[in-house]
């Protein structure tokens, strides 16, 4: 269990990017969700023991992550949003250097944990290719090997799947979810299908403001009934916004339609069955 009380950071330019964070984020896959500028990053780097924040506590298990940096360091795995490599040289060499840097010196075991990860990220069959022949898939994937070293109890990932095609991104999310099964995984993303297809536990964060938190589904249903749309003239949407709480707006057959969030039906809109995305759009609308 991960256990972040009373969090805040304020950076010397006057930016609040958390502002009083309380999470407990148990076994399992945990989606913390928000645009870029939300505090996710931040959030991230502090727990991974990278930045120390003005106030507040984070406790993995037994071990005071603010206090006992060395000992956290060595349960941890990260993927930064930012994943930097020596792009001449090969993934098998690659992980092999992190593998010693990680403590891992007997030559046999660390021979045996890198084809292991390799064949687990999929990436064995092309272990002597250079990393800066790799797509962007492939360097991610790489990029989870590299965070499994050491058997880590807290896997951080800081907005994974930025950027990967749609195949890539499946087989990203197939193998988070293999991971996720044993250890506290905690994934930062501002898309929120990434959160749908892999969390069970979610946050959602703004401006360095924990909105909300929970199960999916639970969160899901908090909305419901509450949810309506119309199909109007790209035109008309100022009108509507001026009216009405607009969460949302997407082009549809050529015309635009819009969620509203309000506790009865609008004259003309018609009930929608929420999803994450009516949720979190919600949510940033309500700190607008």
């Amino acid at each position: 269990m991960l256990r972040i009380q009373n969090l805040s950071k304020t950076y010397p330019n006057g930016v609040k990017a958390l502002q009083d964070v309380t999470l407990e984020i148990p076994r399992g896959m945990f989606g913390l969700l928000g645009e870029n500028g939300a505090g996710k990053s931040t959030l991230m780097r502090t727990i991974a023991t990278l930045q120390a924040p003005d106030t507040g506590s984070i406790m993995l298990d037994d071990l005071d992550v603010l206090k006992q940096k060395e000992d956290v360091r060595k349960v941890l795995g990260y993927l930064p949003q930012e994943f930097g490599v020596y792009p001449r040289i090969s993934a098998l060499a690659m992980l092999d250097h992190f593998a010693l840097l990680k403590g891992i010196t007997n030559k046999s075991e660390r021979n045996r944990v890198v084809e292991g990860l390799l064949q687990q990220t999929n990436l064995w069959k092309e272990r002597k290719r250079r990393l800066d022949s790799y797509s962007g898939g492939m360097k991610q994937r790489f990029g989870i090997a590299q965070a499994l070293l050491g058997d880590p109890r807290l896997i951080i990932v800081d907005e994974p799947t930025a950027g990967l095609d749609p195949e890539e991104r499946n087989r990203f999310h197939n193998l988070l979810a293999e991971i996720g099964e044993n250890v506290v995984v905690l994934l930062s993303t501002h898309i929120v299908e990434d959160v749908r297809d892999l969390c069970s536990q979610m946050a959602i964060i703004s401006k360095g403001e924990v909105l909300l938190s929970g199960r999916p589904e639970e969160i899901i249903r908090g909305i419901d009934g509450k949810i309506w749309e119309r199909e109007i003239e790209k035109t008309e949407l100022e009108a509507y916004e001026r009216e009405h709480n607009v969460i949302s707006t997407r082009l549809y057959g050529g015309r635009t339609l819009i969620h509203v969030h309000a506790e009865a039906a609008p004259p003309g809109f018609a009930p929608v069955t929420p999803d994450l995305k009516d949720v979190y759009f919600s949510a940033l609308k309500r700190v607008a």
